[in-house]
């Protein structure tokens, strides 16, 4: 019992960053394409919130043509990240959400989305923030891809 107790007090304190949980703010630009009945295909503006542990919230509006008319298609998503804070490699993420799609002159539509993807490095911290490229393929309104660029804005405590 004296040992334990010995091992116990004698361990190092974690330190104050240990304890505190990732959050991170994020804005990504990039090329949608999801194909159906009829194919969209634009530029996508994504905005995420990771408010710890490995969830992110996200929202993805993109601009674009559907049938060589003007269209849109937004995108929004609560995802599981696999590796958080991993500050090289890859980090693996799947989500579940809604998606809704609408063109000019034409009924617009929602869907239940499902989607994985990779991004680069998704815990290391840069001069802006964490930079890093993302890919996703997902299922709703069509099979849907999407590639571009993350930047990510880390608390202060996160040093890397």
């Amino acid at each position: 019992m004296a040992i334990a107790v010995l091992v116990v007090a004698s361990a190092p304190a974690p330190s104050p960053a240990a304890a505190q949980r990732l959050t991170a703010t994020e804005a990504g630009l990039g090329g949608t394409i999801a194909v159906a009945r009829h194919t969209f295909a634009g530029a996508e503006l994504g905005l995420g919130y990771r408010p710890g542990g490995q969830s992110r919230f996200a929202l993805a509006l993109a601009g674009g043509t559907e049938a060589r008319r003007a269209a849109v298609r937004a995108q929004v998503s609560a995802q599981f990240l696999v590796t958080p804070a991993a500050r090289a490699g890859i980090g693996l993420y799947a989500g579940l959400g809604a998606a809704f799609t609408g063109r000019r002159a034409g009924p617009g539509a929602g869907f239940i989305a499902l989607l994985v993807g990779v991004d680069g490095a998704p815990g290391r911290r840069g001069s802006i923030g964490g930079e890093s490229w993302y890919v996703e393929l997902g299922i709703g309104g069509g099979v849907r891809a999407s590639a571009g660029w993350r930047v990510r804005w880390f608390p202060g405590w996160w040093r890397g």
